[in-house]
């Protein structure tokens, strides 16, 4: 039987395209109409991710890239649900994390910050949902960082967030933010979102249920993939 094609991007949900408060987005905006492209049967049935790929550290950025300690900055946990329109939990879905280190600098050579590289802090992670659609990370909080957009722009500290489902159109990738940042109503990139409620959705809330006491402070993010209470992904805003 062949496998039926994946839902379309509305795109009329998105934030516009063109945004010039957001300066990169005037270079990068499309100028002509887009093109639909009906989707291959490559794009529908694969690539499929190999689970046995994991590493039990995988999801420990504090642990995962460490050589001679551990990263310096506030040690925290991310961590919830991957949850269908329903409320429903997903399992077995891969869950991946990027992020800048505590002084705000990637591990990546196109990032001249000056803030420091630190030697034990990789800024990469991976897990798979459980049976319950429950992920968990152990990091170190993000820094902000000043970016070329206006004279005094400077990104809320964040982490990037990358869902891969069944195939490759599937893969649907977003930013977290954390409760209480004052830096989040002055970024030019979330303020493209038209929708209060929508950025409220990016907003990991501390979690003190699940902090570890004289250790790691907790934030909790779910993800919902569908339905009006779907968390807003750059790439796929159905339901938003």
């Amino acid at each position: 039987m062949k496998p039926a094609e994946y839902y379309q991007r509305d795109r009329r949900l998105h934030p516009p395209a063109l945004t010039p408060d957001y300066k990169t987005s005037v270079a990068r905006s499309p100028r002509y109409s887009l093109i639909s492209l009906q989707q291959s049967v490559s794009e529908v049935t694969g690539p499929v991710f190999g689970h046995n790929d994991i590493d039990p550290i995988d999801n420990d950025l504090i642990k995962n890239y460490a050589t001679a300690g551990d990263p310096i900055g506030e040690r925290i946990i991310v961590h919830g649900r991957v949850l269908d329109e329903d409320g429903r939990p997903v399992p077995g879905t891969l869950v991946e994390v990027w992020q800048a280190n505590a002084g705000g600098r990637y591990r990546h050579k196109k990032d001249t910050y000056l803030a420091p590289i630190d030697p034990n802090f990789g800024g990469c992670g991976r897990t798979i949902t459980d049976e319950h659609g429950y992920y968990y990370f152990r990091t170190v909080k993000p820094g902000a960082y000043p970016w070329r957009n206006w004279v005094n722009s400077w990104r809320p500290a964040h982490i990037h967030v990358s869902v891969f489902g069944r195939a490759f159109s599937q893969r649907l990738i977003t930013q977290l933010y954390f409760e209480g940042d004052p830096l989040i109503p002055h970024c030019p990139i979330v303020q493209t979102i038209p929708d209060p409620a929508a950025i409220e959705q990016l907003i990991a809330k501390l979690d003190l249920n699940a902090t570890v006491p004289l250790d790691s402070v907790a934030y909790r993010f779910d993800i919902v993939l569908r339905g009006r209470r779907s968390t807003l992904f750059e790439n796929r805003l159905e339901g938003n």
